[in-house]
């Protein structure tokens, strides 16, 4: 465990004294109030870690540590330090400040919206500055400046970035300067150790030509940070790279391969695409990361003085970024118990192996909801300990392969430990570079996707006037503009998981409200519509229906999408203004709006793409409703989170515009074959 930095430190947020935790990627150093927030907002916004309680690599430790006392904090408070800022009365939070909504609010502007950060004057072709910027990224990190290669990836340089001319990445750099603190920055900001350069060589061996070997084994170790979190957690040991052991898989016998439930969700987690097991093993990740910091969090906390409430991440928080169907299924797995949790890490372990071997995985489709759930039922019937995970120490390599059978018969609870993998053949060689080729290519395109939304946001926060942070609006995604959704962004992400066609067990509640239809022929249709789709994730389809590919003409989907776009921006503005008695109104418009359009489309839809959206847009409108109803008066819902509400509310509405643009785009191309 590394040395504790110094204990007069101050808290970057509200500047509390002795700091114990650390945002790795932010590279400041936080107190327990100010990292409760940050824990809330999830760690695709901060990666919080203990700085006395939790395993760190020295020098990842050593990487923000640095960043923090060569001043990374004003990268994030830019503006805060201008005068004006002052006089404008924009200011920091305060130690004596409440965590809701002070802290709280400050935060979220701060990381989530970026409201202080230095803005690059706008161009006309956003990926040109997203390029220069990684241009400049690329040639920064041969050198020790930290916190300016921090300054350019918070201003959107990519840490993949493939320079065109020198022919490859940042990495490939800072491992050739053994720039270590470097490697540990690009590294926590996505950098792939294993990416090849235009000869064929990864950083590793860049670092290993160098003679920077410790910085070649920290870059292995990087490469299989994913596999080396979920083995730690189970067994609290690491693989022995160096001796090319790359995997520790434990097993469980009294819970693994026993029920034909169980096997059945393991075969078709194997039959998952590489893409899809990919997502769902870094979701487990996060889930992994969320239940060792909150054991750490219940032995540090001062209990008789902190609230619960501001300390408490019942799940993973929502990621804009994903669909809403991975964002539930996320939040699902808080709910599996110890046994059942450790069963599907160790599956994930066997399978990242198996996939790394390069065993061929069969094209499926299988739904990863259904995975979680037939893991989380398989179960059911049993009654057990969720105090603590139910698994045993991993034996010794030797004593795997040279176990008995009668050995097996006495203790069935042995483990293995998997030896590294082979040598790489030509064809797999093809295979992973193909991949990587397709991987930056969607890269690219959402850069471009996340550089417009968050330049229509900023548009849309000078029209109201207001600052970010004074107002619940810190926390609001952006809208795309309804009709110029990118075709391929808009498939890609219709062809995410869809849930189970049945009505299943969900995170929100859909009370059904009653709405004021006119009596037009959409409007009755809309009416019986509205009671087929009760449940959040049902097809709206009659099951009695035969399939029908047949679609509405694209000038009606267009009309209906453009009348949802307007109640959305109302309801945003309601939300810019603080009108929360507005919610309510706006979302039953919404809902209208939401049920008239879906009932343009045939009862069975044919298509997989055309569920899957008209899935998302009618779960989102029963969603929206149920949270807009939280803001009824305080008399009837004494402990409502006005500024959390608001969250959700606008994360309900962007997946209700998304799903709109999902149709649009869908009927457009169908319409014009």
């Amino acid at each position: 465990m590394a040395k504790r930095l110094r204990s007069s430190e101050l808290c970057a947020d509200c500047s509390a004294q002795d700091p114990c935790w650390a945002s790795i990627n932010r590279g400041i150093l936080i107190c327990d109030e100010c990292c409760s927030v940050h824990r809330s907002l999830g760690r695709h916004i901060s990666q919080v870690r203990h700085l006395k309680h939790t395993p760190w690599p020295p020098t990842l430790l050593q990487m923000v540590e640095t960043l923090y006392n060569n001043g990374a904090n004003s990268i994030w408070e830019h503006s805060l330090l201008d005068p004006a800022s002052v006089m404008s009365g924009r200011r920091k939070a305060n130690p004596q400040d409440k965590v809701h909504p002070n802290k709280a609010e400050f935060i979220r502007a701060k990381y989530q919206m970026l409201a202080f950060v230095h803005r690059l004057p706008c161009r006309e072709d956003d990926s040109v500055t997203a390029k220069d910027l990684s241009k400049q990224l690329h040639s920064s990190v041969r050198t020790g400046n930290l916190e300016t290669c921090l300054r350019l990836l918070s201003l959107g340089a990519q840490a993949n970035f493939f320079h065109p001319e020198k022919g490859n990445t940042p990495l490939h750099v800072a491992a050739k300067a053994g720039q270590t603190l470097q490697a540990e920055l690009l590294a926590v900001y996505g950098a792939d150790p294993g990416t090849q350069d235009s000869n064929g060589k990864t950083p590793v061996d860049y670092a290993r030509q160098g003679g920077h070997h410790e910085l070649a084994e920290r870059l292995v170790e990087i490469q299989y940070e994913l596999t080396d979190r979920l083995a730690f957690y189970l067994c609290g040991r690491k693989p022995e790279h160096k001796n090319g052991q790359h995997f520790v898989i434990p097993q469980m016998a009294d819970s693994l391969d026993v029920s034909e439930l169980a096997k059945a969700a393991k075969k078709k987690l194997q039959s998952l695409s590489n893409h899809l097991f990919e997502e769902l093993a870094m979701d487990v990740y996060d889930e992994v990361d969320r239940r060792e910091t909150d054991a750490v969090w219940l032995a540090t906390q001062n209990h008789s003085t902190l609230v619960t409430e501001t300390t408490v991440v019942p799940f993973l928080p929502v990621n804009p970024e994903y669909s809403s169907t991975r964002n539930q299924g996320r939040q699902k797995l808080a709910r599996f118990n110890a046994h059942e949790f450790a069963t599907l890490v160790i599956d994930i372990l066997s399978d990242a192996k198996r996939r790394q071997q390069g065993n061929p995985v069969s094209g499926s489709k299988e739904n990863v909801e259904l995975i979680l759930k037939s893991i989380s039922n398989q179960h059911s019937s049993e009654s057990q300990d969720n105090d603590q995970p139910d698994y045993d120490s991993v034996a010794s390599d030797e004593d795997t392969d040279l176990e008995t059978n009668a050995a097996k018969s006495n203790r069935q609870k042995s483990l293995d430990s998997d030896l590294s993998d082979g040598p790489v053949t030509a064809q797999e060689y093809m295979q992973v570079k193909n991949a990587l080729v397709a991987s930056e290519v969607k890269i690219q395109q959402l850069m471009k996707v996340n550089i417009n939304l968050s330049d229509e946001l900023r548009v849309m926060q000078k029209k109201i006037g207001r600052s970010a942070f004074v107002t619940s609006s810190s926390s609001l995604p952006s809208f795309p503009s309804t009709l110029s959704w990118s075709r391929d962004e808009s498939t890609r992400r219709a062809s995410k998981l869809e849930k189970q066609s049945s009505v299943s067990e969900s995170d929100y509640d859909n009370p059904t409200a009653p709405l004021e239809l006119e009596e037009t022929g959409s409007g009755r249709k809309g009416r019986q519509r509205s009671i087929i789709w009760q449940g959040e994730g049902s097809i709206p389809e009659d099951t009695d229906a035969a399939p029908s590919s047949s679609l509405p003409s694209t000038e009606d989907v267009i009309r209906k999408t453009e009348q949802i776009t307007k109640n959305i921006q109302e309801l945003l503005r309601a939300a810019q203004e603080n009108k929360h008695d507005s919610y309510i109104p706006c979302s039953e418009r919404i809902h209208v709006a939401v049920t008239e359009m879906a009932a343009l489309f045939p009862k069975k839809p044919k298509s997989e793409l055309v569920r899957t959206s008209l899935r998302l847009l009618t779960s989102s409108a029963y969603r929206l409703q149920s949270e807009c109803k939280k803001t009824l008066p305080v008399e009837t819902c004494p402990t409502t989170d006005i500024q959390l509400v608001t969250q959700q509310v606008i994360q309900c509405a962007y997946d209700i515009a998304k799903a709109a643009k999902q149709l649009v785009t869908i009927t457009t191309k169908e319409n014009n074959n």
